[in-house]
């Protein structure tokens, strides 16, 4: 046993003790988070122009600061991104944040000195909270992984630019660096598959403890792993104990994971963004990751079924209720204000706060009027996984407005790992739990506007097929679980098989 593991639960001890001073006073810590932001940057370009001088209060906030996205702050982005200063936030950012837009192309999404360690110090909680939990820190010991871009960065106008995960991957503390895997070079590698393959290479007989990642790039690394040595991830490392993850919903991707690694296994949640790291697992036993209201984040929601109204409910975290379904709203120390990220949660306690991520506010499928959203459709296939041998590789769901014949109906696109014995079985069992779920859907079902789902199979290896063809392979990129259009399905047909 190692020094770093004989003082990771007494240091465990005292930062949850922090944590846990503003998780039990949530309300007044965001006031002064909100105070803060206000105060510091009354004398930017952004502040100046809506009046932060006169801002006392939420609801003046609210009066001044409208809703947006990025699109809405680009013309402040633009003049950070040309070298101005004192633009949304006072001086210049350390990092732009380079993420792919659907309307925008690249963003740059500013990262700050004040907002850079809440990113940090977050994931370093998590695996504190596990530590406390589980009074156990040996894999500290071992060595640890995180399937990541390439730290490589460059420079826009004097302000270093590269993906989030390359940004971190800066600041692992020292301690740790001799743990960290894989090597410098091998993270710089762009070729995923090139990348992936070298990542095998250096792990395959070392001590791995924590793999982290997006599942579906992970489930790639233990199928090559698989693949070389014909040993399960469990044989190969068997000190490796828990999974952290974010970026998705893991359930449809639970069983595939345990049958690879060939044992359960802990699993640890978080929810980073480049705009911000929003909340992690804190709990082995209870559901949801906690909210971080002390991370320099002043938090806003907004009900996702008034979202597209003209004045749509905005409230602050008081005002919350247990199981809606939110657009979640930041404002932040990197000058992020009334920022719709996209994302939608739903909050499963408020004692402390802890939410879970339940879709995208634009990931939903409504051709129809039936508004499915997708924790529904994650919901449906995961009951319909559960207590049997099937295994989900990646799936997506769309429309299809206009069948050949019949009536227009909900297209499934999944690749498994293990078929169901009775495809149409299946398909029934996911669209009675969906008729469950959503009273539209059933509706629309039992009034014959709709015909029950239809299920495609995309051949193995497809969806990596399917990101490769649109250049999308690899790192922090992710299939849409569900759309409102056939962009993605249209592609996918030449990925079936009958």
């Amino acid at each position: 046993m190692s020094i770093k593991s004989v003082f990771a639960i007494p240091f465990a001890k005292i930062a949850t003790k922090r944590v846990f001073n503003w998780a039990n006073n949530p309300h007044k810590t965001q006031d002064k988070v909100f105070k803060n932001l206000i105060s510091k940057a009354k004398n930017t370009a952004f502040g100046k122009d809506h009046d932060f001088k006169n801002i006392v209060t939420y609801d003046d906030f609210k009066n001044r600061v409208k809703v947006s996205d990025y699109e809405g702050l680009r013309s402040y982005v633009d003049r950070i991104v040309a070298g101005e200063s004192d633009v949304l936030w006072i001086g210049k950012p350390l990092y732009f944040a380079k993420t792919s837009g659907t309307t925008s192309g690249a963003k740059y999404i500013p990262i700050t000195k004040e907002s850079m360690p809440t990113h940090i110090k977050a994931a370093r909680n998590a695996l504190l909270f596990y530590i406390l939990e589980k009074k156990d820190a040996s894999f500290v010991d071992g060595k640890m992984i995180f399937l990541q871009g390439s730290p490589v960065l460059s420079d826009k106008n004097g302000v270093k630019l590269g993906r989030l995960s390359g940004i971190v991957a800066h600041y692992v503390p020292q301690y740790l660096l001799k743990n960290r895997l894989p090597s410098w070079e091998t993270n710089c590698i762009e070729d995923w598959d090139t990348k992936v393959n070298a990542i095998v290479e250096e792990t395959i007989n070392e001590n791995m403890t924590v793999i982290s990642g997006i599942p579906s790039w992970v489930q790639m690394y233990f199928e090559k792993l698989i693949e070389k040595t014909g040993k399960s991830v469990s044989e190969l490392f068997p000190n490796f104990n828990f999974f952290i993850y974010g970026g998705v919903n893991f359930e449809p991707y639970k069983n595939k994971f345990e049958s690879l690694i060939g044992k359960k296994i802990a699993y640890i949640e978080l929810y980073p963004a480049s705009e911000g790291f929003i909340a992690y697992q804190d709990s082995q036993t209870e559901k949801g990751m906690l909210l971080q209201l002390n991370s320099g984040i002043f938090y806003e929601f907004i009900p996702s079924t008034d979202f597209f109204d003209e004045n749509p409910t905005r409230i602050s975290l008081k005002d919350i209720k247990i199981g809606v379904n939110y657009v979640i709203i930041l404002n932040t120390t990197a000058g992020l204000w009334g920022y719709n990220i996209g994302d939608t949660v739903e909050f499963t306690s408020t004692k402390p706060y802890r939410i879970k991520v339940t879709g995208r506010i634009k990931h939903f499928i409504s051709a129809f009027g039936e508004h499915v959203i997708g924790k529904e459709v994650e919901k449906a296939l995961n009951d319909s996984i559960s207590d049997t041998k099937i295994n989900i590789s990646e799936f997506t769901v769309a429309p299809q407005v206009n069948p050949a014949k019949g009536l227009p109906y909900h297209e499934w696109f999944i690749e498994f790992e293990n078929e169901p014995e009775n495809l149409e079985e299946f398909a029934s069992k996911i669209d009675a739990s969906m008729q469950v779920q959503n009273i539209y859907y059933l509706d629309l079902i039992t009034g014959k506007v709709l015909r029950p789902l239809i299920i495609r199979k995309v051949k193995k290896g497809g969806f990596h097929e399917y990101m490769k063809s649109i250049g999308k392979f690899g790192g922090q990129n992710k299939i849409p679980q569900l759309s409102d259009n056939r962009k993605i399905a249209d592609v996918l047909k030449d990925f079936i098989i009958d």
